[in-house]
């Protein structure tokens, strides 16, 4: 695993824009489990190059981290704000007997509206996400047609649950993931569509 370290400049030039806004070494972090994760499938009798099948596993960690990162960081300074929000909401219901709008909480509040929209729809992402990260919690709240579905695609073969993550999960492109999978651009489409048409008859 030591020849890895090889790549440092690979995983330095993917983060290098994002630096400035996110934790360098974090980014590192998340450089090298992509890395890893290509090492782990990368088969040296395909012809394609370890850096450039490193690099679409590199960047999905990479794209990967920033999304969850910037959802995060904008809810987190909200957090406060909601819970003078819901402190409002259970004044205002008593003097009301109902749940007070939105826009009455900015009047109680002295704020915009929109900051009020912005405070709950950010802090709902949140605990979305850290739902999506529990386990226990995600099995408990899924819906009987979404585990069949993780069942048959736990029944699929490696390469095909390889294609189907690089594809939906990653959302990389089918010639991103031809590149990937050591395929071209038709074997990736064709597959695909065999791939989905066996899970829907299986469903």
């Amino acid at each position: 695993m030591e020849e890895l370290l090889d790549y440092d400049g690979l995983i330095y030039s993917i983060i290098g824009k994002y630096t400035s806004k996110y934790d360098k070494d974090d980014l590192y972090q998340v450089g090298m489990i992509g890395l890893m994760d290509a090492y782990k499938h990368y088969d040296k009798n395909q012809n394609t190059k370890f850096s450039s099948f490193a690099y679409y596993y590199i960047i999905g960690e990479v794209n990967k981290y920033l999304r969850e990162s910037s959802t995060l960081k904008v809810s987190r300074s909200f957090i406060e704000l909601k819970k003078k929000i819901n402190q409002a909401k259970e004044v205002m219901e008593q003097k009301l007997g109902r749940e007070p709008t939105h826009l009455e909480l900015s009047l109680y509040l002295d704020m915009e509206v929109e900051m009020i929209d912005m405070a709950i729809l950010s802090t709902e992402e949140v605990q979305s996400i850290e739902e999506v990260n529990d386990c226990t919690k995600c099995y408990d709240d899924t819906s009987p047609t979404l585990l069949d579905l993780r069942e048959e695609i736990s029944k699929l073969s490696e390469d095909e649950r390889r294609l189907l993550k690089a594809r939906y999960y990653d959302e990389f492109t089918q010639m991103e993931t031809s590149q990937i999978l050591g395929m071209s651009q038709v074997q990736v489409s064709r597959n695909e569509a065999k791939i989905l048409q066996k899970l829907k008859t299986r469903l």
